[in-house]
């Protein structure tokens, strides 16, 4: 279902003018210990390529610039209709109802990145400063006491024996939050094992899949079986946001809801190709339920409720201590889809009483919600995409 019918809709959604751009601020420091950011890494502070017009942005101007400021760096070239059409988006978005939160993009800071100048891939951050940013979203977030230890976590003293004992004992709701957690990281780390830095000589750098950094993540010899695990966290999670997806449907498939990006035949075509991966969706029959999520007694399903929220926004701000910036890119993004696809799955009343003609006061989706959504699915999509890919590479090697 994946492969064939979710995954080449939505790369050639993605790359659509309303997606590719994502403001962020890449700026807030760490509110949890002091700044380790690897600028060491090459190339990983940001620099803005120099600014060059339309005319000459031709492939090789793209690659020599994306060239020059690879691996961790940001690539921030925006050609000059690109920043003209952003300011007319703002006025637009500006004129829209807004019920939520703004965080990032108010900010004075935040700069508009193109995603597609900017891959996700292997950056050559890690060791001690990437451990400590998992290891404070899972110690401090997944509702766990201090005194129970994740497996194969390198900052424990211990091997974590008696870890899942403990989950199973807890709430269906925070065995959900756990898992979630578990298959952003699992996601993540495919992606950087089929994007792995694999030569970098005679000028020019190759990417490609590393077979042993996958199986030192996810063979099950290798990881004493927490690979399987972390694998069916990530079909996990793409079920809670695919389930996400097709309640959110009718939102969008209102004719007031425009993918505005100041072109109205290039707007058409962006949402025709929404409405497509919508349709493949509903046809799916294996969707996750919901329904039995803070279904228990009222104040303690919205005390649970307000907890999921407050963690969610706890691991968005530990993204901000991320020391590689093109990770803290995709991991706010991701970390924003996330929380978008849960706001959806817990609003269904407000979406069922939407008006076809109006703004919603119930319920509503600014443009960075919608883009970190679809980009962070993708991301999903594209995880599930790459296993297969590294299914066949196992296979041939034996």
């Amino acid at each position: 279902f994946n492969n064939f019918k979710i995954y080449p809709r939505i790369q050639k959604l993605t790359e659509r003018d309303y997606f590719r751009y994502y403001k962020v601020n890449l700026k807030r420091p760490c509110p949890f210990w002091p700044d380790d950011s690897q600028c060491s890494i090459k190339d990983c502070q940001v620099e803005p390529c120099p600014e060059y017009s339309q005319a000459s942005n031709t492939r090789s101007d793209i690659e020599e610039c994306e060239h020059a400021h690879e691996l961790g760096a940001i690539n921030s070239t925006l050609s000059n209709q690109s920043k003209e059409a952003f300011e007319d988006w703002a006025r637009h978005d500006d004129a829209q109802d807004h019920f939520c939160e703004l965080d990032d993009e108010t900010s004075p800071d935040a700069q508009y990145v193109d995603l597609l100048l900017n891959p996700e891939r292997y950056t050559g951050y890690k060791g001690p400063s990437a451990w400590r940013v998992w290891n404070s979203i899972y110690e401090e977030n997944c509702f766990k006491p201090r005194s129970v230890y994740r497996p194969l976590n390198p900052l424990a003293p211990s091997r974590g024996e008696g870890f899942y004992n403990w989950l199973e004992g807890l709430c269906l709701e925070k065995r959900v939050f756990y898992r979630l957690i578990s298959g952003l990281h699992t996601s993540i780390n495919i992606h950087l094992c089929a994007q792995y830095l694999m030569d970098e000589g005679w000028g020019k750098t190759v990417w490609g899949p590393n077979v042993r950094e996958f199986r030192h993540r996810f063979d099950p010899a290798e990881t004493k079986g927490e690979g399987t695990r972390r694998l069916k966290n990530l079909y996990f999670l793409y079920l809670i946001e695919l389930r996400a997806l097709y309640k959110v449907a009718p939102y969008f498939e209102r004719s007031i809801v425009d993918l505005y990006t100041g072109s109205a035949q290039e707007d058409a075509t962006t949402k025709d190709l929404l409405l497509q991966i919508f349709n493949e969706i509903k046809a799916f029959p294996m969707h996750f339920d919901e329904k039995s999520m803070f279904a228990g007694h009222k104040m303690e399903a919205k005390t649970l409720k307000e907890e999921f929220r407050l963690h969610f926004k706890n691991i968005s701000r530990i993204m901000d201590c991320v020391g590689c910036n093109k990770c803290r890119l995709w991991g706010k993004l991701q970390t924003q889809g996330l929380g978008t696809a849960l706001k959806i799955l817990f609003s269904e009343k407000e979406i069922k009483n939407l008006p076809e003609n109006s703004p919603s006061k119930g319920f509503q989706l600014t443009r960075q919600e919608v883009v970190a959504l679809m980009n962070a699915f993708g991301r999903l999509s594209t995880s599930i995409k790459e296993l297969h890919n590294f299914r066949t590479l196992l296979s041939d090697q034996r």
